[in-house]
């Protein structure tokens, strides 16, 4: 399977799990040479029987979070997520963006996991994975479904997303922010919209996430930009430009993340690069091995986000830097816990009162 237009991944190679390797073979018709016809995009029900995931990673500001997709239509083909898809027996390439898995029960999980006596109110992220706001979700809505439930309960929520789709949910998200309940991150990695459209294919334009980053802070929903992934060489000189607009269209809050490379995007990476960018293709990965201890991928909680070395360290002092004169804050207010009320149990008494 060939470079298809309008998909991040170059190629398809088997998941690491796999038994067998495909391989691309010419026929004797030169059908190499062509371009290959577009790529469908399929949707599976995923029948898992619970909704939130937990972590205990030090690095990341939350423990439970909810992703209403596996795979990604927007097609970023540096992201960290793709190799989630070998465990289903799929490719991390081009399968990661065009055969995906939606949670269509998720609500009613959700409501059920809030409703059990030893659940505990604390923070609940959406789109810490997959985009919860990716294509898809224009006819399946369940990301709205799910902050209709958070809604409901008085549950804080925070989203990060690529999509201008999450101002639909500002009728969900205002009356929340409003109790302290709710915010949003939007991603922007550059504010080339030609080069946008290539690493990102099908997530929104520059343009549009800083208009949804306008929108979100007119209806009184903090938001905040993340400058992720910053790619060497390639995004970083960028960097202030999209902290600047950020702000200018009403961003208080602000992060970034290094890019990192684990698995097979390593791969998918380095082959996006040699189509695309071929010229830069040594410097940029020479850069992320020099920020991540002579790999493509540092696990290490700590440096995992930020890297480490020289050129790590300016993308940190050049953010501080940014940030500082913007009036951007780095560190999240904790959102509030304290109004959550917790659904009724299928036998629990009605109050009266």
């Amino acid at each position: 399977m060939g470079y298809r237009r309008g998909r991040g991944a170059v190629s398809n190679a088997t998941g690491r799990y796999e038994g067998y390797e495909r391989v691309a073979l010419d026929d004797g018709w030169n059908n190499l040479d062509e371009e290959p016809p577009p790529l469908r995009t399929t949707v599976t029900i995923d029948s898992s029987r619970s909704v939130i995931a937990t972590n205990e990673s030090p690095d990341i500001p939350f423990d439970q979070s909810i992703n209403p997709y596996r795979g990604c239509e927007h097609g970023c083909v540096y992201c960290y997520a793709r190799p989630t898809h070998a465990y289903l027996g799929l490719s991390p390439g081009q399968d990661f963006e065009s055969r995906l898995f939606a949670k269509p029960y998720a609500d009613r999980l959700l409501a059920d996991a809030l409703a059990r006596p030893a659940y505990r109110c604390k923070l609940i992220a959406l789109g810490t994975n997959t985009d919860p706001y990716q294509p898809v979700e224009d006819r399946m809505e369940i990301t709205r479904s799910l902050l209709s439930v958070l809604a409901e309960h008085d549950h804080p929520v925070e989203i990060v997303t690529k999509s201008q789709r999450v101002v639909r949910d500002i009728d969900l998200l205002a009356p929340m922010a409003a109790k302290g309940l709710a915010r949003v991150n939007l991603s922007v990695t550059t504010l080339d919209r030609k080069l946008a459209r290539s690493l990102e294919p099908r997530a929104a334009t520059p343009a549009r996430r800083l208009d949804a980053i306008r929108a979100l802070a007119d209806a009184g929903i903090p938001v905040g930009v993340m400058v992720a992934p910053i790619i060497p060489a390639l995004t970083d000189p960028g960097m202030e430009a999209i902290l600047d607009a950020a702000a200018e269209a009403g961003a208080t809050l602000a992060g970034y993340v290094l890019l990192r490379l684990p698995r097979e995007v390593k791969d998918l990476f380095a082959e996006w690069l040699a189509v695309n960018v071929p010229m830069k293709a040594e410097h940029v990965l020479s850069l992320v091995r020099g920020a991540r201890g002579g790999q493509l991928n540092d696990t290490d909680f700590g440096k995992r986000m930020r890297g480490s070395g020289p050129y790590a360290e300016l993308i940190a002092q050049r953010f501080r830097l940014a940030t500082r004169r913007l009036g951007l804050a780095n560190e999240r207010a904790p959102l509030r816990t304290d109004l959550f009320h917790r659904p009724p149990r299928a036998g629990d008494q009605l109050d009266l009162l």
